[in-house]
């Protein structure tokens, strides 16, 4: 059975993206640093007849990353990874710490770039695969309290415009979904967003993205239509 593997699995998009993804007959391998939160992703998608596993994984350790998925690969079919695990920190630049700066971009980025450099072996073998990274309309356009945040996304825009450049005549896909905000906790301890039930849910931000991994580029805007 193919395999995908999807960071920050255990809540957000990250959880629903593994259900939809799992009712299309993959089995999704359940990654993130919560492991009560990944068990219930995996509980839901057993009890609708899919096929999934958890695996305890900080993509910010590079060690890390690099022993997980030679594990991964030796027990399951990889055909694709989502980098969907994020963070943000919001408010006016000179506000920000220097803590929060090298966590966004530990995680964002660095996380990012290393899950994929640890994943693309085995789907070079393969000679086909998909990798989609969850990037943000905040790596489209600069936005206002942002900086940080929205230099962490430009920053996997530019890595993922490159890969699909350098893969082009392969059957290894990149795609760079951007998405707006989402109606999720991750607004809780936050006053830059007033109202986030304006937002689009993540199911539906799940159900568009997965309807259009046909394309290389998916925007999604946040507000509700």
């Amino acid at each position: 059975m193919r395999s995908i593997i999807i960071t920050g699995a255990g809540s957000g998009l990250g959880k629903e993206l593994s259900i939809l993804l799992a009712e299309k007959g993959y089995h999704i391998i359940l990654a993130g640093r919560t492991e009560s939160k990944l068990h219930d992703v995996k509980k839901h998608i057993e009890h609708e007849k899919g096929s999934a596993s958890v695996h305890i994984l900080d993509i910010r350790n590079l060690e890390d990353v690099k022993e997980k998925i030679l594990s991964i690969n030796h027990k399951y079919d990889i055909y694709g990874l989502f980098n969907n695990a994020g963070i943000g920190f919001f408010g006016p630049f000179v506000a920000g710490s220097d803590t929060e700066i090298e966590d966004t971009f530990a995680t964002n980025v660095f996380g990012t770039i290393h899950m994929t450099k640890a994943v693309l072996p085995y789907l070079e073998m393969k000679q086909e695969g998909l990798v989609v990274n969850i990037i943000s309309t905040a790596g489209l356009r600069g936005k206002k309290n942002e900086a940080v945040y929205a230099s962490s996304k430009f920053a996997v825009r530019g890595f993922t415009e490159s890969l699909q450049k350098e893969y082009e005549r392969s059957n290894i896909r990149f795609i760079a979904a951007y998405m707006g905000g989402m109606d999720t906790p991750f607004w809780e301890s936050s006053e830059h967003v007033a109202d986030p039930k304006r937002f689009r849910s993540p199911r539906e931000v799940a159900e568009l993205i997965v309807s259009q991994l046909d394309q290389d580029n998916i925007i999604i805007e946040s507000k509700k239509q």
